[in-house]
This record gives structure tokens, C-alpha cells and sequence, in this order.
């Protein structure tokens, strides 16, 4: 959302499908549709219709339920209607939203046509309204920047292949595209950090996204060839690939006890540096780093355990010299 704005009108219009769907469409206050959502929250204005103001949110949108419906009904058929021109009064709200199909009382409607406060209706519960809401905003207003490399799902795990260009980070990707893993982006990948601690990663643009440039060949459509199962929209990274060329001055990490990791907006990602020379089976290295990361996850952790055998067999070992030897330290 950096540099951008996000208005009421473009709430409206975002393509939601299926359970993500908030089913919304404008009653009144039209005029009202260019506002500007500043505030990725919700507000329950039911304080604020009882004439209490302090505090007041609001620059979130306003959502009124059965309770506030029934409340505004109440003001309105006993004429008590200055505590609704107030609310009406803040010139930041960005709009109104009514659940479970709800009308809005007349007086409302022309208060919000007046004050060019866009008044949206759903069909939803309020419960769901708000969840489905508050899932949207976690997406649009999440942190985002774009990186250059190739995002794959590889073994269901995300995995962020970067690296100096030329090499050889979508040769990578096509062979394991080959060998059955998913493409999500190449070249250009845009990140987003959702919820505080889940970095999202997506094609920068959708159109060009599953499109793959493979140096001397030129540009290949990755669904088209492998169909559609070798495509995904977007894919948490959970590792980030590093590819480097061999450097033979560099101490590589033989054991895996080295835990490397990269800063992607605020969250630290898993990393491994894999060096590049000829006869090394790159994607190779990168299924086994993935089912490496999945025994992790389920509390195995390989290296870890290698260490503690070889414990285990040093000081079995050296108490059998101790017990057999001829030489009586005790």
C-alpha cells in the first residue's frame, strides 16, 4: 500500500470470490465512494449513537449490526435524531456498513446523502463481516517490496531462490518444475508481510508472472508447457536459496549447524548459501533442503542429531579404553 490509495469505491470492486467474498454494494451517499481507507479496523458506533464522543474512531469503517439498527430505529421514530447529525459530522469516516441485509432508517440515508458518507449493505453476519473485512485489510495494507529471484514450491515449502543474475536461478526452477514442483514467480517477486509474521510471496504482475526467460531459449509460458498443475498464484516463503558462484577462499557450512537467516520485512526466513559450479545438481540439493526443513518442523533436526551420536560414541568409545587399558588411573 505504500504510495497508494485505497478508497471505498476500490473495496467495491476487488475481485473476492467464495469465503472471502463480503458481498457489498452501495445503498446511498455515492459521492461518498472516493473516500480514502486510512485505517485497516472496524467500529462498532454503537457508544458514539448515545451521544458519547470522546474517543470516537472514527476514521475506521463503521459497521452496524442488528443492535445499532435497532437503536437508530428507536432514535429515530422518537425524533431524538442530533446525535445522529453529529456522527454524520466527522468528515473522516469512510463509509458505513449495514449486516444481515438491514435498511437503513430514511432519516439516515438523507443525513449520509447530505454529508457525501457512502452507506454500504451485505448479506453477512456481523461476526463474518468482520472477519472477512479484517482478512482483506491484513492483505491490502500489509507491508510490501519486490525482490529479484524465482519463487518455487517445492514439497509443499516455499522456497525464495536468489542470487547474482546469470546464475542460474530459473535454470533451477525449471528443472524442478520438471520434476513436479510448482513455479509461483520468476525474475521479479513481491513480498508482503502478513499478520505480523508471515511473509507472502506473488508474481509482480499476474499477467507475466508464470512466464519463465531461460537464456538462450527465450521466454517460455510455464502453464502452457507443464500445464496447469505447475502454476500457483502465491506461496509463503518458509527458505530462502541463496546461489553464488564457488568461491574456493569460502568456508561452506559441511555440517548444517549454521543457522542462517534473511530479514524480509522484519521477519527472519530460514537461508542456505549453495554455491554453483559445474557438476553440482543444484535442484537436487534444493528437494533435499526442503524435506530437510519439513523434519525440522516436525522436531527433527538432522545435524543436531548427527552431533549427538558422534558424542555418544566418542565417550563410549573412550570409556571402553578406559575399562580395558592396562594403565590403572582410578
Amino acid at each position: 500500500m505504500a504510495g497508494k490509495h485505497f478508497t471505498v469505491l476500490d473495496l467495491l470492486d476487488l475481485d473476492l470470490k467464495g469465503h472471502n467474498s463480503l458481498n457489498l454494494h452501495c445503498v446511498c451517499g455515492r459521492r461518498g465512494l472516493i473516500r480514502e481507507l486510512t485505517v485497516p479496523d472496524i467500529n462498532r458506533p454503537g457508544l458514539a449513537l448515545s451521544g458519547f464522543y470522546e474517543s470516537f474512531a472514527s476514521q475506521r469503517v463503521q459497521l452496524f449490526g442488528r443492535g445499532e439498527v435497532s437503536y437508530l430505529s428507536k432514535l429515530c421514530s422518537e425524533g431524538k435524531i442530533e446525535t445522529i447529525k453529529q456522527f454524520f459530522s466527522y468528515s473522516d469516516i469512510p463509509c458505513c456498513v449495514f449486516t444481515h441485509n438491514l435498511e437503513p432508517d430514511p432519516v439516515l440515508v438523507g443525513l449520509a446523502e447530505d454529508s457525501n458518507c457512502a452507506v454500504l449493505q451485505t448479506d453477512l453476519d456481523s461476526t463474518e463481516f468482520s472477519t472477512r473485512l479484517l482478512r482483506v485489510f491484513s492483505n491490502i495494507f500489509a507491508p510490501t517490496k519486490s525482490m529479484h529471484g524465482v519463487l518455487v514450491e517445492v514439497y509443499g515449502l516455499g522456497i525464495l531462490i536468489t542470487g547474482d543474475s546469470g546464475v542460474g536461478k530459473s535454470e533451477t526452477a525449471l528443472e524442478l518444475i520438471e520434476r513436479g514442483h510448482r513455479l509461483v514467480a520468476d525474475d521479479i517477486v513481491e513480498i508482503r508481510c502478513v499478520n505480523g509474521n508471515t511473509i507472502l510471496g506473488q508474481g509482480a504482475n499476474k499477467l507475466i508472472s508464470h512466464h519463465m526467460e531461460i537464456r538462450g531459449l527465450g521466454i517460455i509460458n510455464i502453464a502452457q508447457l507443464y500445464g496447469v498443475g505447475s502454476i500457483r498464484e502465491q506461496k509463503e516463503v518458509q527458505l530462502v536459496a541463496k546461489l553464488e558462484e564457488w568461491n574456493s577462499d569460502k568456508v561452506y557450512d559441511r555440517l548444517g549447524t549454521q543457522q542462517l537467516s534473511m530479514d524480509l520485512l522484519g521477519v527472519k526466513i530460514p537461508m542456505l548459501e549453495i554455491p554453483v559450479r559445474p557438476g553440482r545438481n543444484v535442484p537436487i540439493i534444493i528437494e533435499t533442503a526442503a524435506m530437510n526443513e519439513r523434519l525440522k518442523a516436525m522436531g527433527y533436526f538432522s545435524a543436531k542429531d548427527f552431533n549427538q551420536n558422534v558424542l555418544k560414541w566418542i565417550e563410549t568409545d573412550a570409556a571402553q579404553a578406559a575399562y580395558y587399558g592396562s594403565d590403572d588411573s582410578y
